[in-house]
């Protein structure tokens, strides 16, 4: 997905043509997009490491700029209550309506949303797929469609041979538009992100019970750390699993048994 992006920027250069001030170019311009600092320094540590295997395995330059990553932020997880996405979702223009409701359903990526092809989903069996090439970590995600998401993509068909998300007949190739900005404002939304959609969509799954392993089989989180993220919001659920131990009658006894002994050793 990188590589698609970073095309138009490079396609025309040469290895030792790529130097400080470009990088920093196309970095500014990924910011722009709306995505995260995580997300752009992907991109640079991806052209970071062909660079480097450029000049230490395939001596194809002699030297290459040094990339700095941005610095990144631990910033509190930003999620929706159910109430505040229905009044986004109704506030949405149709097109950025249902990519955002079949977001929330689904908790998939926003390029995956937006590059969604007819072919890779499976009405009757509910689910669809992503390609690894289309995905984060490189791995094939299965994706089982809930209800919302049926109701959704059938809402959606015969509308394009092609995609599922269209506007005026073309796939949807940006969500951080005009119409989603005044969408977030009129629905009284501050601070909040395509991506916090898949945010939403995990802290809803692990508020409802679905533990964290299944959440990252769900997500397709290739590592755990990133879905412990969600783990402060099981609260409740940890209150029921700690629950599932009952401490015997014959117990209790014997812990008031040796209070009252060490209470009359201590009168003593």
């Amino acid at each position: 997905m990188h590589l698609r992006w970073l095309n138009p920027f490079l396609k025309d250069k040469c290895l030792d043509a790529i130097d400080r001030n470009l990088i920093d170019t196309i970095a500014a311009k990924k910011a722009e997009t709306g995505v995260s600092v995580a997300t752009v320094n992907r991109m640079l540590a991806l052209v970071r490491s062909i660079l480097n295997k450029a000049v230490d395995e395939w001596e194809w330059i002699d030297k290459r700029p040094k990339i700095k990553l941005r610095q990144e932020q631990n910033h509190r997880i930003r999620w929706l209550t159910q109430g505040e996405a229905a009044r986004l979702i109704q506030t949405l223009p149709e097109h950025l309506s249902d990519m955002a409701l079949f977001t929330l359903a689904t908790g998939l990526r926003q390029s995956n949303v937006k590059l969604l092809k007819w072919e890779d989903v499976d009405l009757i069996n509910q689910h669809t797929v992503v390609h690894p090439d289309q995905a984060k970590a490189n791995k094939a995600i299965s994706v089982p469609l809930n209800d919302t998401a049926m109701a959704v993509l059938k809402k959606r068909v015969g509308r394009h041979a092609v995609f599922v998300f269209t506007f005026n007949a073309k796939p949807v190739d940006q969500v951080n538009t005009k119409a989603w900005t005044k969408a977030l404002k009129r629905a009284e939304i501050a601070n909040f992100r395509w991506h916090d959609l898949r945010h939403t969509w995990a802290s809803w799954h692990v508020q409802s019970g679905t533990n964290l392993q299944e959440l990252q089989m769900l997500g397709g989180w290739s590592s755990f750390a990133m879905v412990l993220r969600y783990a402060h919001l099981s609260s409740s659920q940890l209150r029921v699993a700690a629950n599932r131990i009952h401490v015997t009658n014959s117990l209790h006894a014997q812990v008031n048994g040796k209070k009252e002994s060490m209470n009359d050793h201590a009168s003593i």
